[in-house]
């Protein structure tokens, strides 16, 4: 199976992303998601399938479809809002369409005002903002129509072209067209009396709040997608590589994996790399959200689009193009924004099938009030109520827009959800399993020796270290190497999953980790070694035992500290209603001392990385909906069978691969913030989706009963998807309670 976006054009509502995913749905081996909001189609297909094909079945359909172009990173944002040569096209139409109704609504609506003949100055200037003004909507409805469909836009044209032809044959062939006409008009919700025969105000009115409606929609989509296009524009330009004893400048595209560059104050990194010389203070407010900037030397990673600001950086490049952080977390957030929750796909499926039920609605309610001896007059006021109260827009534009702002604005924080039916676990979770090292702790771990030969212990005990990724192996083999400098090498290492690891250091069979590791490979353990382990795990510090030679040599103690923000960052998980539950391969010793200093009253200790998983799904069993918070290899599993799982940015890309809400800093208080941001966002889709239902339903039969003016109808209709769109746009001032404190 092959995955492909395609960017999608000539969508104008939900109704046409519907169509266009059933038509893709319906061929063989193709599975299609159309988003209306983001103006993308999420494709996977099988062999024997062509994106030609795909483009070929969107065009048949009515619509437009490309591939977006490989070279350009940042044309890879979504399509959030219309080009702005369209945004510029809606907005002449609106102001030509503005200043031609409003002296036809104050004609319409002012007898005093009515003069002689003034119904034929109405139709003079109200048929402009019929045809030019309505012409994005007719256009859309003739396209549909050639392909058997109908969309909003159906309802749309339908509507005002109707109350305009009906207004034509009044002028030629009624009375409506005799000198000194008089045109009585009311906004008031009132069944008509049949008096009125002109609905040229009708048209025009109409035409002018739907265009309004279709320009504030795609502008306001347009800034709902901007923070994920600020975020792709983050990146460095071009970067100094140092080559042939000189710097060379370059465009960023050239950097390959490798290369040397230089890095002057105040300038951004222009890829992930490893700093080589110099040190410096380095900004990532703009990918984390962190303000306080943060100190790197020789050996430290750095991430590109980060902000120099201190000395001169000489770093080497390791990861670039599209494998570097910024790049991923431009996926992730594009992913999410493409992807579709659960209640938009019930929205989606009403809208299908919305628009030929409400032309059906329609015509029934024509054919009512005739019957009923209501008169043509009312019983086609009713009929154009109808079809232009009920544009499913509001429905169609209810998830994508939340979905945009949301993510958009996570990813200015640092928080990288990964998909929509993400959102949904993050309102049901209620325990948080809370990886202890790295994540409730810093993971800079200090080591302390007690042994007779404290050198000759650190030495066989870093270099067995050395070849582990665990936090604590690091801190000893650091240690190790800032003591007694160069390490040998070690033949035969394995690692014993949770218990510490084995090999061979000049020709000696080593063993360094806990305890029962030594007995198992037949190591005895002096008094004075058992004693300190006691002691050691009694204060709450973790005990690495090393031994070679039958015996166990020393003992190293290892302190890690607790994050000075993991106590309130659990204070507020608290809050928000959630559980939370210490989990490591530490001893309960030392479990239970973080766990008090942080404020945590139930501890899982001593658990192999292996049985993490089986942590997780004993308490789902319990029937606990779970969160696991992790940042390293041996989290990955148990990140993924959670109900919600939050990778530490800091952490390793297994982890973050593995996990659904990915926290670029590494503070704890930033899951409390990745879950408010979700539930927010959720509670937003929740009450558009309940604002676009409650009003179709309301609506509809107040305009079937002829109680609604078709123009309050437009109006009502237009401002229904501004609103959904605003109040979306709310999201963009979610704070983070971390910035605060």
């Amino acid at each position: 199976m092959t995955q492909i976006e395609l960017s999608i054009g000539g969508m104008t509502c939900a109704s046409c992303a519907a169509r266009i995913e059933k038509k893709l749905n319906r061929m063989d081996g193709v599975q299609a998601t159309v988003n209306y909001a983001t103006e993308k189609a999420k494709i996977v297909y099988a062999d024997g399938v062509t994106p030609q094909d795909l483009i070929a079945t969107v065009e048949k359909t009515g619509y437009t479809a490309e591939l977006p172009p490989p070279s350009a990173p940042a044309e890879a944002a979504p399509a959030a809002a219309a080009p702005a040569d369209e945004l510029t096209s809606l907005r002449t139409r609106l102001w030509v369409s503005l200043v031609l109704t409003v002296p036809v609504v104050a004609l319409s609506m002012v007898p005093a005002w009515q003069f002689t003949n003034w119904q034929w100055l109405a139709l003079a200037l109200a048929g402009p903002v019929v045809v030019y003004g309505g012409a994005p909507f007719h256009r859309a409805a003739a396209i549909n129509l050639r392909h058997g469909a109908a969309t909003m836009d159906t309802l749309i044209s339908l509507g005002t072209l109707a109350a305009f032809g009906w207004s034509l044959w009044a002028l030629f062939f009624g009375t409506a067209g005799m000198p000194g006409m008089r045109h009585e008009f009311t906004l008031s919700i009132a069944r008509t009396d049949g008096a009125g025969n002109l609905y040229l105000e009708t048209a025009a009115g109409v035409t002018l709040f739907l265009l309004a409606g279709r320009y504030f929609e795609s502008r306001s989509k347009r800034r709902a997608g901007a923070a994920l296009r600020a975020l792709l524009e983050l990146g460095a330009r071009d970067v100094a590589v140092l080559r042939g004893g000189g710097e060379v400048r370059i465009p960023v595209e050239q950097l390959a994996v490798g290369d040397r560059f230089v890095v002057r104050p105040g300038e951004k990194i222009a890829t992930d790399g490893v700093v080589e010389e110099g040190s410096s203070a380095v900004d990532a407010s703009m990918l984390t959200g962190e303000s306080v900037p943060v100190e790197v030397g020789p050996g430290d990673a750095v991430v590109g689009a980060t902000l120099n600001a201190g000395g001169r950086l000489v770093v080497r490049a390791t990861r670039v193009g599209a494998d570097t952080q910024l790049a991923q977390m431009a996926r992730l957030v594009e992913d999410a924004q493409n992807g579709k929750a659960a209640v938009q796909r019930l929205a989606d499926r009403v809208s299908a099938v919305f628009v030929p039920i409400v032309i059906a609605l329609a015509v029934g309610t024509l054919g009512f009030w005739l019957g009923a001896g209501a008169g043509p007059t009312a019983a086609f006021t009713a009929a154009v109520a109808v079809l232009i109260i009920a544009c499913p827009c509001a429905l169609g534009l209810a998830t994508p827009t939340a979905l945009l702002v949301g993510t958009g604005r996570g990813a200015q924080l640092g928080i990288l959800v990964k998909g929509p039916e993400v959102l949904e676990s993050t309102r049901r979770v209620d325990t948080v399993l809370l990886d202890k090292t790295g994540t409730v702790t810093t993971g800079r771990m200090s080591v302390e020796v007690v042994g007779d030969d404290a050198d000759e212990l650190l030495r066989v005990a870093g270099a067995l270290e050395a070849a582990s990724e665990h936090p604590i192996a690091k801190a000893v083999a650091r240690a190790a190497a800032d003591r007694v400098g160069t390490l040998p090498p070690v033949d035969g290492f394995a690692n014993a999953e949770g218990l510490g690891v084995t090999g061979t250091v000049d020709g000696r069979d080593a063993v360094a980790g806990r305890l029962r590791l030594l007995e198992r490979h037949g190591l005895t353990a002096p008094e004075p070694v058992t004693r300190a382990v006691a002691d050691i795990e009694a204060a709450g510090r973790t005990a690495v035992v090393v031994g070679w030679d039958g015996r166990a040599r020393g003992v190293l103690a290892v302190a890690d500290t607790v994050k000075p923000t993991s106590r309130e960052a659990i204070r507020r998980l608290r809050e928000l209603g959630l559980y939370p539950v210490l989990l490591t391969g530490d001893n309960a010793v030392v479990a239970d001392a973080v766990a008090a200093e942080v404020g945590i009253e139930q501890t899982i200790a001593e658990v192999l990385p292996a049985d993490k998983v089986d942590v997780v799904k004993k308490l789902q069993a319990e029937g606990r909906v779970v969160a696991m918070v992790g940042d390293g290899v041996n989290d990955a599993a148990a990140l993924a069978q959670a109900d919600l799982g939050l990778a530490m940015g800091t952490g390793t890309d297994v982890a973050i691969e593995a996990s659904d809400l990915t926290l670029v800093r590494g503070d704890l208080r930033a899951a409390v913030d990745a879950i408010r941001l979700s539930r927010r966002t959720l509670r937003t889709i929740h009450g558009n989706l309940f604002w676009a239902f409650a009003y179709n339903v309301a609506a509809l039969p107040l305009a079937a009963a002829g109680l609604l003016n078709p123009m309050i109808a437009g109006a009502a209709m237009a401002f229904s998807s501004v609103f959904v769109v605003s109040n979306s746009l709310r999201l963009r001032r979610f704070a983070p309670e971390s910035w605060g404190a």
